[in-house]
């Protein structure tokens, strides 16, 4: 007989947490779940989950909990703020960070919950919302081992592999090596098919070709559909989002004086989507970017 799975607690439930909420209702987890926005609250509760008052409430109706959060700021808030985890005074939670995030924001996490009894693993996650919803995601986790081995049926549920990376801090600084490749291979997506399309190609075709050939990466299989289409407005993640993870790779590089100068080539087809008022667009749109550059008109 099946033993009865615990209780997962949610506090962020945007794309990536709302995906997540939904692959572990479905693995038969009860998931309670807590979001500023109340539309997000709506879809965890049409999905199978309850939904909590603040992160207060559910830390106290949870003992693991998931974050995943667009900022510092809100980690800061649902750490320490009026109804935050630490009010909730339960020693023993168990808590997975999920964002991407400086390290110095999740290590002031860290050191304040671990001062009210809680253990915080830096977990931050590979992989889109897309991606996220039909649970091709990996964990990049680190921080406590026996921590790491208490939350592994709950990664299983959501994500097809984790790895654990060691001392708390690892998972973030892995997680920035993998978005340093997505932010140069998505710019490389873009930018062949643009040559394709400015050759004549037609962009679809191009796609089914290059998938199946030498030349394709991870990034131009899941962006390439997107960029085929010419339509950025279902964001896997959000041109805006995108920015402030640009930024904590920059000056993560720059404090290890390490070179990144195809990353660095990369940003400013990013800003330039950005300027163009793309900052609710998926990252893609740097391929719209692109296509101006090269004066390509789609039929």
């Amino acid at each position: 007989m099946e033993s009865k799975k615990p209780a997962v607690g949610f506090v962020g439930l945007g794309i990536m947490g709302t995906a997540l909420s939904a692959n572990l209702i479905k693995a038969g987890f009860p998931v309670v779940g807590y979001d500023i926005a109340a539309q997000r609250m709506d879809e965890l509760k049409r999905n199978g989950g309850s939904a909590a008052q603040s992160a207060r409430d559910v830390a106290q109706r949870c003992e693991i909990i998931l974050t995943s959060l667009p900022s510092a700021a809100a980690l800061a808030a649902t750490v320490s703020g009026g109804d935050g985890l630490l009010a909730a005074r339960r020693k023993g939670l168990l808590v997975s960070e999920c964002s991407t995030l400086a390290l110095e924001d999740k290590f002031a996490a860290h050191a304040a919950l671990a001062a009210g009894g809680i253990t915080l693993l830096d977990s931050p996650l590979s992989g889109t919302g897309a991606q996220a919803a039909r649970k091709d995601l990996l964990v990049f986790s680190s921080g406590e081992r026996a921590a790491y081995d208490r939350m592994l049926p709950v990664y299983e549920g959501f994500a097809r592999g984790s790895h654990y990376l060691g001392a708390f801090g690892n998972g973030s600084r892995m997680k920035f090596v993998a978005n340093l490749l997505v932010s140069i291979h998505n710019v490389a997506a873009a930018e062949a098919m643009v040559l394709a399309m400015k050759a004549g190609l037609d962009p679809a075709e191009t796609f089914k070709v290059i998938s199946n050939s030498g030349g394709t990466s991870r990034m131009f299989e899941v962006r390439g559909p997107s960029m085929v289409a010419g339509d950025y407005s279902q964001a896997q993640i959000r041109l805006d989002l995108w920015m402030k993870d640009l930024s904590i790779i920059a000056n993560f590089a720059a404090s290890l004086r390490c070179p990144t100068p195809l990353f660095s080539a990369s940003a400013p087809y990013y800003s330039a989507a950005l300027a163009q008022g793309r900052e609710s667009e998926d990252t893609g749109a740097v391929c719209a970017v692109l296509e101006g550059l090269a004066g390509v008109r789609r039929k």
